[in-house]
């Protein structure tokens, strides 16, 4: 295993970024539709992305058709090894997985370098863990006769994640399809495209055959032919409810696939009379803010009962105010920038629509 701790020893940002098919990168097609990868703390240009086209989706595939062969035949003991092996190299390029994930996403480094990367490690580690107790079941029957059961991996399946965690989700979808002997192409949204690259080649790395993770870049077109595709078993989405209601018709109309969706919610934080203020107040904080806000469990609406209104929003503010707000790469900094400009303009419209029709109830 390489020691690796430079951002430029894992990635050359000058180079445009293709799609990871077959255990390799595609060649750069000048021919082929781009993306430009911004970095939201600069708004400067990090990356250009290669689009990938519904042939090479086709390719990705028929790779994994190839690979999954290969991997379910091994004994689940064979996978958890190597899932476990990636999870070593993911732990010990954590500083500078991190640093590209808050450069893709503008979260500040206190977030990707201790919480990001180490616990999708983590769930990448229970899976391999997990692997080898996948068993099926014996059923008496009668005296003279039983029936038994066996686990089968699907196939190949999809996983579309979402912006807000980039590599977290990569490593929540493919961990327990691949410890279940599945082969999986997956597509990191367009507006943070990089670090699910760098998981691939770490299980490569590790010694997952090739095929088995694949990684396909672009916009909802790319998704659609994934949803669409009919050699593909099943979709894992997390995203926004009205995509998610998309992910699902596609995946029904086109082969009934089995659907798996993680989409946004409004949770409500109700505080009661008996509740510690200042607890209560450091719930809400990290229901509202963390990851600047961008999270899809947010605490958006708190109830609050009147007679505690004036402690609880007086401890609100002094928390608010200690927010450190700048650079995300300074680590002393806890929120950095929204993830792009169009949601900058999203939040900002949410602010005016906030002002324009609020009231005190």
């Amino acid at each position: 295993m390489t020691n690796i701790n430079n951002l430029t020893d894992i990635i050359d940002l000058e180079q445009v970024q293709t799609a990871y098919i077959n255990g390799r990168y595609l060649a750069v097609d000048d021919t082929l539709a781009t993306f430009e990868d911004i970095n939201p703390a600069t708004g400067e240009v990090l990356a250009t992305i290669q689009q990938t086209t519904n042939e090479q989706i086709d390719d990705a595939v028929k790779a994994a058709h190839k690979g999954q062969k290969i991997w379910a035949a091994m004994t689940t003991v064979e996978r958890g090894r190597i899932l476990s092996k990636a999870v070593e190299i993911l732990r010990a390029r954590n500083d500078v997985l991190a640093l590209l994930e808050t450069k893709d996403t503008g979260k500040a480094l206190s977030e990707t370098k201790y919480v990001d990367i180490v616990t999708g490690a983590d769930v990448v580690e229970y899976y391999a863990g997990l692997a080898p107790m996948i068993e099926g079941r014996q059923i008496p029957l009668r005296d003279t006769s039983f029936v038994y059961t066996r686990r089968e991996p699907l196939g190949v399946v999809a996983g579309i994640g979402a912006w807000n965690y980039p590599i977290q989700i990569a490593m929540w979808k493919a961990a327990p399809a691949l410890a279940a002997g599945n082969a999986m192409i997956f597509k990191p949204s367009e507006v943070t495209p990089l670090t699910a690259l760098k998981l691939a080649e770490i299980l490569t790395e590790a010694g997952l055959p090739d095929g088995v993770f694949n990684v396909v870049q672009g916009n909802y077109e790319v998704g659609q032919a994934l949803t669409n595709h009919p050699d593909i078993a099943k979709v894992s989405f997390t995203g926004g409810v009205p995509t998610g209601k998309k992910v699902m018709s596609s995946a029904a109309s086109s082969s009934l696939k089995d659907v798996t969706l993680e989409l946004g919610g409004k949770s409500p934080l109700i505080i009661f009379d008996d509740a510690d203020i200042d607890t209560a107040a450091d719930i809400a904080m990290m229901a509202n803010f963390y990851s600047t806000g961008q999270v899809c469990t947010n605490g958006t609406r708190v109830f609050v009962p009147k007679a505690l209104q004036a402690k609880f929003e007086q401890a609100i503010l002094t928390r608010v105010n200690r927010i450190k707000l700048g650079d995300p790469m300074d680590e002393n900094i806890n929120m950095g920038p929204l993830v792009s400009f169009p949601h900058m303009e999203r939040v900002l419209g949410y602010i005016e629509q906030g002002k324009r029709v609020a009231r005190v109830c």
